[in-house]
């Protein structure tokens, strides 16, 4: 390995700020298509009918397909059942697949699912295609991110993340401004169609360009130790006794592969699970995601109970999405500034969600509604300086091999107990007490245990483990043992 990077002499065209703007513009692409699902445009709503006998027909995708409240609010969060099941495969399978190659077959498997949705027919077709579009993601979400950490100048290293993860609040605010306008003026159907079309030219060069390699991993496209053993046999035996034995080797090949891969996941989840510094980020993160999801979803109904707005949606949006780009780029910049280190990420991570959570406290306090605003814009630019810190500690206190089942546990665990319950909690916690502000206190004081939780990580004993050698080690001998994803790519192996 000629670079950081692990890539040959024979340079890839993916240089490093290409391949940033290139995973910001696929992440972009991610969260647009979540927010123009949701938007009015594509979303739509029921036909309703008058006392009179005056009927409007339904718009959208629950007008036409005449959806439930129930069965919409399934559709906007169906891609996390196959976002939770593809994620950790994704990350394992990255061992044995170049993982450069992963996120190509992810991204073309995103793209034709959202071609799916804009060509569905009714509930289940819908249903399935949103799900293949959280497999899609998978693949995407966690290996993006250390390949950006491997790629991005040692100084810019978390202003890098920071950049990648402000497309997240950019691309949902994009989202419901696009799928408004496209649904509005042709119709919902062109939205996921769009989308697939600005889409496609990325799994095409995840195939067709030379891929890069991840820190951590040897190549991957090479079959000299099934190659080699196979001429050993052909050279030492007659017809029959070749092909029996090519034919034994092929299949205890197939049958020990699977065992072996899950004999691997298995250790390189007791790895994770042992790790203090990992397992303490990632539940200060669930307990910031419980509040953060809550928020998201509730929060214009309470801003409106509370202080009467009339545009509450518009209000927290907003807020949310400037809060969100300039406080994540500025955590980034800011963890930089003072150095790069674990204990100098957890430092940042509980002091800004300590800090945010008293001004947004404060902020549900206040009767005043522009006294509020102020407030709460001053604690969401807070929270939102954790997004790139708390990404960098769980790409750094694992070794590089498992930095994409690090992402990718800590994605579906975010999620399974963070942003995923919080929002029904919410309700029975709203439908007990019967009190907006008292509720709306009460989740946002969920900030302190997660201050408090990434507060103990700053006394454990972290290690930056980004140049362990561990794998570069036994490099030599997992090359024997790695197949390509396509058969077309095996020559890239051979250039040394």
């Amino acid at each position: 390995m000629a670079s950081e990077s692990g890539q040959s002499t024979n340079p890839s065209w993916f240089t490093p700020k290409r391949l940033l703007i290139i995973f910001c513009i696929i992440n972009m692409l991610n969260y647009v298509d979540r927010g123009a699902i949701a938007s009015n445009g594509v979303n739509g709503s029921l036909g309703t009918c008058t006392d009179s006998g005056n009927c409007t027909s339904g718009s959208g995708i629950q007008g036409d397909f005449n959806l439930t409240n129930f069965q919409d609010g399934v559709l906007s969060s169906a891609f996390m059942v196959g976002l939770l099941i593809a994620s950790p495969i994704f990350a394992s399978l990255a061992k044995s697949h170049n993982p450069f190659r992963l996120i190509g077959v992810g991204l073309s498997v995103w793209t034709f699912a959202i071609a799916g949705c804009g060509s569905s027919f009714d509930f289940w077709s819908i249903a399935l295609c949103r799900m293949l579009v959280g497999v899609g993601e998978a693949s995407f979400i966690s290996l993006a991110a250390p390949f950006i950490d491997d790629n991005a100048p040692a100084a810019q290293k978390t202003a890098w993340l920071a950049t990648f993860y402000m497309c997240i609040p950019a691309g949902t605010a994009l989202g419901y401004v696009y799928g408004g306008f496209v649904g509005s003026q042709f119709n919902w159907r062109v939205a996921f169609w769009v989308e697939a079309i600005v889409m496609l030219p990325f799994p095409i060069l995840g195939f067709v360009m030379k891929p890069l390699q991840l820190k951590g991993f040897g190549p991957s496209e090479s079959k000299q130790t099934l190659t080699s053993i196979e001429t050993n046999v052909s050279e030492t035996g007659d017809d029959d006794t070749i092909a029996e034995d090519q034919a034994l080797i092929r299949g205890s090949k197939s049958t020990s592969r699977l065992w072996n891969q899950f004999t691997r996941f298995s250790n390189d989840m007791q790895e994770l699970l042992y790790d203090q510094v990992y397992v303490i980020n990632v539940l200060g993160y669930i307990s910031y995601n419980f509040v953060i999801g809550a928020y998201s979803y509730w929060g214009p109904k309470a801003g409106y109970s509370i202080y009467h707005m009339s545009n509450a949606d518009l209000l927290f949006g907003g807020i949310t999405i400037v809060c969100g780009i300039l406080g994540t780029l500025a955590g980034g910049l800011f963890l930089d500034r003072i150095t790069s280190t674990i204990s100098n990420a957890f430092k940042l991570l509980s002091a800004a969600t300590f800090l945010g959570a008293i001004f947004c406290l404060l902020a549900f306090l206040f009767r005043s509604l522009s006294g509020f605003i102020v407030l709460f814009s001053m604690g969401e630019l807070l929270i939102f300086v954790t997004q790139a810190p708390v990404n960098y500690v769980s790409l750094r206190c694992v070794k590089p091999s498992l930095r994409p089942l690090s992402m990718a546990i800590s994605t579906v665990s975010i999620h399974i107990f963070g942003d995923v319950p919080s929002s029904p909690l919410v309700g029975v916690l709203q439908d007990h007490i019967n009190d907006w502000r008292k509720t709306a206190l009460c989740l946002t004081s969920v900030f302190f245990l997660a201050a408090g939780i990434w507060f103990i990580g700053i006394f454990l004993k972290s290690v930056d483990r980004y140049n362990d050698d561990d794998e570069d080690q036994s490099a030599t001998t997992r090359r024997g043992k790695m197949k390509p994803l396509l058969e077309g790519s095996s020559d890239v192996s051979n250039q040394a």
